[in-house]
């Protein structure tokens, strides 16, 4: 049975899981984050439960499951502030120089923001609780664009799970996603390359546009600062030029940072994470016979 929605893009589906299956699966938190052949199913929770499942351009995706929210006096998305003690610091060389009560204060903060960016944010928005991708709150919390900050957009989170959704499945090859002007998609897909470069390693993200400097545009004035702002636990020790004009090289990665291992990340020998995003000029060939990451 399908809601009414006078949206013919987005719906959301109910019933479309047996309730037994359903019920099973999540009690045992089996749901594998793919495709479910079974279900006929896209699943992009990666907790091992599904709740909603909508249906975007005919894709059947399965949300995680509706996690009981807090009470807020905020009906609406809003981005927050960065505490103010973290912007003192850099990198994580500076975090471990950092007294262990300073660390202790902080790290349940840092901890959250990782789990956010892994497995996307619930948030109460018009009386309704509404699930974004993790990829979506980097891009609202932690991408600054020429405005300073993103709107909220229900468009870009139906699109940001669709994108998702494409990722998860292996029988996707691709996306292909007609726009308008001034949709902010060149700044989404800026976003998303760093993010995905950011926790890949032995990666290459590559960029492509109508002509090449466009691609180049969109590196330098784009990717380069997206990644210039994000907060010390996101952000890889950069190699080179501060900004660069041709290639953004992160060759230190940047590590998880946790309870168990928030003295001591960092001081390990690390040998790199050899992950890079740059730009070609637009061409039947570019790129070709290259393993890429992901192409913007």
């Amino acid at each position: 049975m399908q809601k009414e929605n006078l949206n013919s893009l987005y719906k959301v589906i109910d019933n479309y899981i047996t309730p037994k299956v359903l019920v099973r699966k999540n009690r045992h938190k089996t749901w594998k984050y793919g495709y479910n052949k079974e279900s006929d199913l896209v699943v992009i929770s990666k907790n091992g439960t599904v709740g909603e499942v909508v249906c975007i351009s005919g894709l059947h995706i399965g949300l995680p499951i509706t996690p009981k929210l807090e009470a807020t006096t905020k009906n609406y998305w809003y981005k927050h502030d960065y505490p103010k003690e973290l912007n003192r610091i850099n990198s994580i060389f500076q975090w471990n120089e950092m007294p262990r009560e300073f660390k202790d204060k902080w790290i349940e903060y840092i901890e959250t923001e990782f789990d956010k960016r892994e497995q996307g944010h619930w948030f109460i928005n018009d009386n309704h609780p509404t699930y974004i991708t993790g990829a979506h709150y980097i891009y609202l919390q932690w991408t600054k664009i020429d405005v300073g900050s993103a709107d909220y957009r229900e468009a870009n989170r139906i699109f940001f799970i669709y994108w998702e959704a494409c990722k998860a499945d292996k029988r996707c090859f691709g996306m292909i996603y007609l726009k308008i002007r001034r949709s902010g998609f060149s700044f989404m897909g800026s976003s998303e390359a760093v993010n995905t470069a950011t926790m890949a390693r032995d990666a290459r993200v590559g960029i492509l546009s109508k002509t090449g400097s466009d691609a180049k545009k969109m590196f330098t004035d784009k990717v380069v600062p997206i990644s210039q702002h994000l907060p010390f636990f996101f952000k890889p020790i950069q190699d080179g030029m501060d900004k660069p004009k041709t290639e953004l090289a992160y060759r230190i990665p940047a590590s998880k940072i946790t309870k168990k291992n928030m003295h001591e990340v960092g001081n390990e020998e690390m040998d790199g994470l050899d992950t890079t995003i740059d730009w070609k000029n637009t061409d039947d060939n570019s790129y070709d016979g290259e393993v890429i990451t992901t192409c913007t």
